[in-house]
């Protein structure tokens, strides 16, 4: 028989896995070709504290 697992074990469970996957963001930027002017799009996961600097940057 399974044991039940009490509700201050789950709490402590979700504080020690804080910061995990809700703090990641998908981020699409396009990039135009200036031979062609086709565009491309660069996917990342990144932080979303570095989201700002992801498109700050010109590559």
């Amino acid at each position: 028989m399974a044991k039940k697992v009490s509700k201050n074990a789950r709490v402590a469970q979700r504080a020690a896995n804080a910061g995990s996957g809700k703090d990641h963001v998908k981020v699409v930027k396009s990039i135009k070709d200036p031979i062609t002017g086709k565009y491309t799009y660069r996917e990342m996961i990144i932080h979303k504290d570095k989201v700002k600097e992801f498109f700050a940057d010109k590559k």
